[in-house]
Formats: structure tokens, C-alpha cells, sequence
């Protein structure tokens, strides 16, 4: 093997769902450091992997229970991102492991925690790593005892680097953690909860007037909680509005016990479907659907792009989903040469609808070792979108896209076409 390798999108329309090419199954083959696991993150975690998304709760703290390996990475995380002094570490022999006495360790751990800080943490969120997946620990009780030990509230979340291609992955499984601490308290009409990012969504979204539109006072995010106060005030949400898929699983255990209804409106960078969306919206709850200026600025901005007539590789390291961010530009009217994605039944629409406009558009995996003989010069293209597409295009005009504020709706697609106006 000395080339990187890749479906087109014809091939795997005609694969199908069912028959996804062990090219793109982590579990089937050695895994490349490519730039997106160079991240220490999983592709679609952006800047949050499960350690650092565990903390969203406000003035909360995490204890690590791993073999010392796990620690390592986790240390040049905290220092990176800022958050080491809310780190500990219970680090697992092979005794620990064989006997089971590791689970007698944890809420003493949980106690000392408590009990040595300055000022007590809000809660405790315990991140056990993929050796657990083996051992099979009972976290409910685990958590329920760490809780009488420290005195504060507990949470179990999970690094499973082995459940990634899953139906309930890390990224997924912690977001439900992060909300589990919430307790039941009356709704208000006027207040609402937006889900689906670890950071705060552009406020400059036009989503934000749409839903004043309707009478709503307080749109909360957990990114913007300033302390746990704000955070259980969460549940007085009459609804939740998620905006990433990965949320449906937080959303449907939220609506079991707290009684908070959600709607899902996932990010897309196609105007049309951005429109149509907020008009289902706007109907469902009572706002003005008035969108025709945000419709028309963005607009404007594809138009003048257009121009200039670029090919783009668009990767999974940004902002977006790359299957759909490629077929909104494929529809504008652009051209796409490659795509540096992972297909899933999730996605395999889209890579229909894909294959349909362009099918010798390139699927590459950033994971595959393959990637290591990536050869830019047999994949020309004159902007690449994505850390990971600007790793492998040194050439080309780069745009990230990858800030930690999450762009949305009308104004999101406005802004990255501004970008691409202004190279």
C-alpha cells in the first residue's frame, strides 16, 4: 500500500448503509494520528473531548480512574485548555483491576476531594476510561455511594474510545452526564434551553431574535451558566431546542424526568433548508417568520464567492458536518474535490444526494494509516475548510473554521462566506 485510500461518493451510494467499508470502522484496522486525533479528541468533539466536556457543569471537578496512561494525555490537556486545578487523578494498577478494589478507592477518593479544596466543588463528575468497558461496574451504585461519602452531588461519565462506532459513543453518552444533576422544578413559559454545543452559540445568530420574537426571556446554554445556580435553574425550561444531534439522547432522558419537551433543528449550511426550518419553528412556537434580510445577506455573500469559482476539500475537524457542508456547496453551485469524513447510516442520505451532483468526490478517513502517503498534489483544490483539509493542503487558501463559537443558522453560513470572500 503506498497510497492513501478513499471511496468516491458514487461507490458508496451504491454500497449502501448497511455495507459501510471497514475503511471508515476504527475497530477494523490500526488508527493514523491524524490531525483530527492529534486533538486528543474524537473528529466531531472539536475542542471538547469527554474530560474536558464532563466539566461543563459550573464549579464542578473531575476525578480521572485510569491506568496511569490515560493520565498523561489528560494533563496536557488541562494545561492547554486552563482547567488543570480541577483535575484528579485515581490511578489503576493491574491489582486494582484484577480484584475489583478500585471501587472501594473511588468514594474515599470523592471524600478527600471534598474535603482538601478551599472552597467544595458543586458536584463531582467521575470519568472512568475504556478499562471499565471490561470490568463492567455498576456506576449507579458507585455514584450513589460517592455521593454519601463527599456530600456532594456525583455523576458517572465515560471515555470508551471502544463504543465510538456505536449507537450511544462518548460524545453522545457524556452529554446526557453533563445534564443528569438537573432536579425537577416548575417550568416557566417564557424560559428555554438551547442544547448541542459544549460552548456558546454566536449570539449574533439570527436564531436568538426569532425566538425573542416569541415572547421567550431567558435562553440558556450550560457554556453560559456563570454558576451552579444557573445551571439547575435549567430545568425551569418550557422546552428544549437541541441543536445537535448528539443531544437527542440528553433531550429524551430531560423530557423522562424532568418533563422538558425538546425540538431538534441540527445546524446545516444550506439557505434553503435553514428557511424552511425556522418556518417550522416559528409555527410550532408562535414567532414572526420573518427571515427574507437574513435569507438575502447570505446570499449575497454564496453570489460573490461564486465568482471566483473554487474547488474545496472540506474536512471534520471544523464547525459543520462535512457530508453537509459539501452538499450545500455542491448545490451553490461549487465544486468538491474530496470530503475527509467518516459515512454512517446517519449520513447516508446526504451521501446519496451527494453522489448524485458529484460522484467522484473522494471519501478519505482521517483515521486510516493510509493517509500517511496523502499526496496533495493528486488532490488539487484552491480552499481547503478544516484544521484536518488545511493539514493535508499546504498549498491551498485555509479557512478553520473551527472557533469554539459555534456559528449558526443564516448568520453562520453568512460569516464562513465572508471568510472565504476576504482570502
Amino acid at each position: 500500500m503506498n497510497n492513501a485510500e478513499y471511496f468516491t461518493t458514487g461507490c458508496l451510494a451504491e454500497y449502501g448503509p448497511d455495507m459501510i467499508p471497514d475503511l471508515y470502522k476504527s475497530a477494523s484496522h490500526l488508527i493514523y494520528s491524524s490531525p483530527a486525533s492529534l486533538a486528543f479528541n474524537s473528529p466531531g468533539a472539536s475542542g471538547f473531548g469527554v474530560k474536558r466536556a464532563g466539566l461543563s457543569v459550573p464549579g464542578s471537578v473531575m476525578l480521572l480512574v485510569s491506568p496511569g496512561c490515560c493520565g498523561r494525555n489528560t494533563t496536557l490537556e488541562s494545561v492547554r485548555d486552563g482547567y488543570s486545578d480541577r483535575f484528579y487523578f485515581l490511578e489503576l494498577d493491574d491489582t486494582d483491576i484484577i480484584t475489583g478494589r478500585y471501587q472501594e478507592k473511588i468514594p474515599r477518593a470523592c471524600r478527600e476531594i471534598a474535603g482538601q479544596r478551599d472552597e467544595k466543588p458543586s458536584a463531582v463528575m467521575i470519568c472512568v476510561t475504556c478499562v471499565d468497558a471490561l470490568l463492567g461496574t455498576d456506576a449507579e451504585a458507585l455514584v450513589k455511594e460517592s455521593e454519601n461519602e463527599c456530600g456532594l452531588p456525583v455523576a458517572a461519565c465515560y471515555m470508551y474510545a471502544l463504543t465510538r462506532d456505536s449507537t450511544l459513543p462518548p460524545m453522545v453518552s457524556v452529554r446526557k452526564s453533563v445534564y443528569s444533576l438537573l432536579k425537577k422544578k416548575e417550568r416557566r413559559p417564557d424560559e428555554i434551553n438551547i442544547l448541542g454545543y459544549f460552548s456558546p452559540v454566536d449570539r449574533s445568530s439570527e436564531l436568538f431574535e426569532i425566538l425573542e420574537s416569541a415572547g421567550i426571556k431567558k435562553i440558556r446554554e450550560i457554556s453560559r451558566c456563570k454558576d451552579i445556580s444557573e445551571y439547575y435553574d435549567m430545568a425551569r425550561a418550557n422546552f428544549s431546542l437541541v441543536l445537535d444531534s448528539s443531544s437527542n439522547y440528553a433531550a429524551d432522558d430531560m423530557m423522562k424526568r424532568l418533563g422538558i419537551p425538546y425540538i431538534e433543528i441540527v445546524r446545516t449550511y444550506d439557505i434553503d433548508k435553514i428557511d424552511k426550518t425556522y418556518r417550522s419553528l416559528c409555527s410550532a412556537i408562535g414567532a414572526k417568520a420573518e427571515t427574507e434580510k437574513y435569507y438575502s445577506s447570505a446570499k449575497s455573500e454564496i453570489e460573490k464567492a461564486k465568482r471566483k469559482n473554487p474547488v474545496f476539500s472540506v474536512g471534520e475537524t471544523l464547525n459543520a458536518d462535512a457530508f453537509d457542508l459539501t452538499l450545500s456547496l455542491l448545490r451553490y453551485g461549487f465544486k468538491v474535490s474530496e470530503i475527509f469524513g467518516t459515512p454512517s447510516k446517519y449520513n447516508y442520505g446526504m451521501i446519496k444526494k451527494i453522489a448524485a451532483i458529484s460522484p467522484d468526490t473522494k471519501v478519505y478517513s482521517n483515521l486510516s494509516p493510509s493517509m500517511l502517503f496523502y499526496d496533495e498534489n493528486e488532490n488539487k483544490c484552491d480552499i481547503s475548510v478544516g484544521k484536518d483539509a488545511s493539514y493535508y493542503h499546504s498549498n491551498a487558501e485555509k479557512i478553520l473554521w473551527a472557533d469554539e463559537i459555534q456559528p449558526f443558522g443564516f448568520a453562520g453560513v453568512r460569516k464562513l462566506f465572508e471568510e472565504i470572500n476576504s482570502l
